[in-house]
Formats: structure tokens, sequence, C-alpha cells
């Protein structure tokens, strides 16, 4: 059973009472992302796959140089995931990118294909972050 998206809101809401309005926006995102997950794989003890499928977004920033583009998609390819739309700007010496990407396909969870995007962004002195996009929605909306 999929979680509403006022059950989310609900969630998110707790969420920041309990760690404190001037708990990092990471920190909730986690948080509500872990009682999400927690709450559907209780509704299908087999293991829910609405939380490790489905649209993910990516957002990335650092210094330019090359090769950047090429490690992401890289990865994403060989984990069978479909890049649905890329956004990148390049100011200077920075660059900023974003993804919509389709992970229904991979073989691995959201949680394996971030701990990859952590070794990609360590490697290139970037920094990566990826979101379920039900997570961003939601949390984009209070």
């Amino acid at each position: 059973m999929k979680i509403t998206e006022e059950e989310i809101r609900k969630i998110t809401q707790k969420t920041i009472e309990s760690l404190g309005k001037s708990a990092p926006l990471e920190k909730v995102e986690r948080e509500v992302a872990s009682l999400i997950k927690e709450i559907e794989t209780s509704e299908n003890p087999a293991g829910s796959s609405e939380i490790t499928s489905g649209k993910i977004i990516l957002t990335s920033f650092g210094i330019n140089h090359p090769g950047i583009v090429a490690s992401i998609t890289k990865s994403f390819s060989d984990n069978l995931c479909d890049i649905l739309d890329i956004s990148q700007k390049i100011l200077g010496d920075f660059y900023t990118m974003i993804m919509i990407v389709d992970i229904t396909k991979s073989l691995k969870d959201l949680r394996s294909i971030q701990e990859e995007m952590n070794k990609i962004s360590e490697e290139l002195k970037i920094k990566i972050y990826l979101q379920h996009e039900d997570v961003f929605r939601y949390m984009h909306r209070i």
C-alpha cells in the first residue's frame, strides 16, 4: 500500500517537531525516508518495492572538471537506471546538475545506488545528493 501525501506530510511534521525546527534539511529528509520505508516494509514484510523503485532526484554541484557527467551516467547505466531528464549549468569554474532518474528496472535499491554515488562524490571531490521523488515532492510542499 502506498503512503498518501497527507500521511507523508504528517510524518514530516512530526519529524521536524521531534528533531527541532533548526535541524538540517538532510537529517529531516533521511529520517522521513527511513520512517516511510519502515511503514511500507511493515505493511509488506517481504519488502516494499515502492520506496526502492520509481523516480529519484539527483542534485550535484562542485568545481567543474572533465568526467563528472560521464562518471555519474555510467553508474546509472551500469545499474539499469534510465535518465529521464537532465539539466546542467556551468558558471565559471562551478557547475550544478539536476537529474530525474527512473530506477524501476535496477537490480539495486535506492540505498545501494546512493552508496555508489557517495563513492563517485568522494573520488571527484563534488557533492551528490539523491532523494526518492516522493520524499523530494513532500519535503518541498511543507
